[in-house]
C-alpha cells in the first residue's frame, strides 16, 4: 500500500512539474524557438504521465482525460523531432516543412478527436490509435537519432548540449518502458517524473550559471575576416601559454581564457577551422609529442604521452598513428636513423 501512494505522489507529482516547466519554458523573457518546443514536448510527456497516473489509480478516469492523454501520447515524437530541429538552427521562424509537417499533425490529432471522441470509442482509441502512437513514437525518436548522429558538429555546447542529448535518451528510456509495459508498469510513471525532474532541475542549473536553458547553434556564418583575427588569437594563445598540455582542458575553459562565448568558440572551430575541439586539441598534442620524440629519444613513449596531455597511452597511439599513419616508436626511429 505504501509503494502505491509513493508511485502515486511521485508519478503526479511528475506530471505537475512537468506543467509548471513547460509554462516556465513558453513564457519566459527571451524565449527562442527552439525553448517553446522543448515547452510543448514537455507539455506532451506530462499530460501523457498525468492520464497514466489518472488510469491506473482512479477507476472511474474521465473520458476527457483519457483522450488528452493518448492524443499527447501521439505528439510527442514529432514533439521531440522539432525540438532537435529548431536546437540545430538558430532560424526565428518555422520553415516551410515544419509548417506544413506540423499543420498536418495538427489537423490528424483534431480529427482523430471529432470523428473518434473517446467516451464513444474507447476500443478504438486502445487498439490502433494506440498501436499506431507507440510506432510514430518510435519512427520520431529514430530519426531524431538519426539527426543528432548526422549533425553532431552542429551540437550546441554546455548545458544546452547536455540537454538536448539527455532529452532524447530519456525519451527512449520511457517509450522502452511504455512498450514493455505488460512487465514493467510500475516504472513508468516514475521514468515519466524522472525525466521531468531532470528537465527542472537541468534549467534550473542553466538559469543559476547565466546560460539560456535552450541554446540553438548559430548556424550564420562568422564573417571571413574576423574568423582569421578570432583564429590567429587562438594559435597566439596556445603558443603562449601551452594550454593544450592540460589534460582537463576544456572548450568552456578555454572560451572563457580566449574571451568568446562556448558557442562561438565552437562554431568557430567546426566551420571555419573544420576541426571539432577535441581534434583541434589532439592536432596540437600530436605536434608537442613529435618534437618531444625527437628532442628526447632516451623518453618512455608513456612519459612524452602524459607530457603532452594525453590522458592514457592508448589515446596517444590512437591520435598519432592517424595523424602519422605510424607508431610513435617508428617515427622516431625513422628520423632518428636520418640524422
Amino acid at each position: 500500500m505504501l509503494s502505491e501512494h509513493l508511485l502515486f505522489f511521485f508519478s503526479a507529482l511528475g506530471a505537475f512539474n512537468g506543467l509548471a516547466l513547460a509554462l516556465y519554458l513558453w513564457f519566459a523573457a527571451k524565449t527562442s524557438l527552439a525553448q517553446r518546443a522543448l515547452a510543448v514536448l514537455i507539455l506532451m510527456v506530462s499530460v501523457r504521465t498525468g492520464k497514466s497516473v489518472a488510469f491506473y489509480f482512479l477507476p472511474d478516469t474521465p473520458a476527457l482525460v483519457m483522450q488528452a492523454g493518448l492524443t499527447a501520447c501521439l505528439l510527442i515524437g514529432p514533439s521531440l523531432y522539432f525540438f532537435i530541429r529548431t536546437s540545430l538552427s538558430n532560424s526565428t521562424a518555422l520553415g516551410r516543412f515544419e509548417l506544413w509537417h506540423g499543420s498536418a499533425l495538427a489537423i490528424i490529432a483534431i480529427s482523430l478527436n471529432l470523428l473518434w471522441p473517446y467516451a464513444d470509442h474507447a476500443r478504438i482509441w486502445h487498439g490502433p490509435i494506440v498501436t499506431t502512437g507507440n510506432l510514430l513514437w518510435l519512427v520520431y525518436l529514430i530519426v531524431s537519432t538519426a539527426v543528432l548522429v548526422q549533425q553532431r558538429h552542429r551540437l550546441p555546447a554546455g548545458t544546452a548540449r547536455m540537454l538536448l542529448l539527455a532529452v532524447t535518451t530519456g525519451l527512449w528510456l520511457i517509450w522502452l518502458a511504455y512498450y514493455t509495459s505488460g512487465f514493467t508498469s510500475y516504472i513508468v510513471g516514475a521514468l515519466s517524473f524522472s525525466f521531468v525532474l531532470y528537465l527542472c532541475g537541468a534549467v534550473a542549473w542553466a538559469w543559476r550559471q547565466g546560460q539560456a536553458p535552450v541554446e540553438p547553434y548559430q548556424d550564420r556564418r562568422i564573417p571571413a575576416a574576423e574568423a582569421a583575427t578570432e583564429l590567429q588569437a587562438l594559435a597566439d594563445l596556445m603558443t603562449r601559454e601551452r594550454l593544450y598540455l592540460d589534460p582537463s582542458l576544456t572548450l568552456a575553459r578555454l572560451s572563457r581564457r580566449l574571451g568568446l562565448p562556448q558557442a562561438r568558440l565552437s562554431q568557430l572551430l567546426n566551420d571555419n577551422n573544420g576541426t571539432s575541439f577535441k581534434q583541434y586539441i589532439a592536432q596540437l598534442r600530436i605536434g608537442e609529442t613529435q618534437r618531444l620524440l625527437l628532442e628526447q629519444p632516451g623518453q618512455t613513449l608513456e612519459a612524452i604521452a602524459e607530457a603532452a596531455g594525453f590522458q592514457s597511452l592508448s589515446t596517444f597511439y590512437a591520435a598519432f598513428k592517424k595523424a602519422n599513419g605510424c607508431t610513435p616508436a617508428l617515427f622516431r626511429e625513422r628520423h632518428l636513423s636520418r640524422e
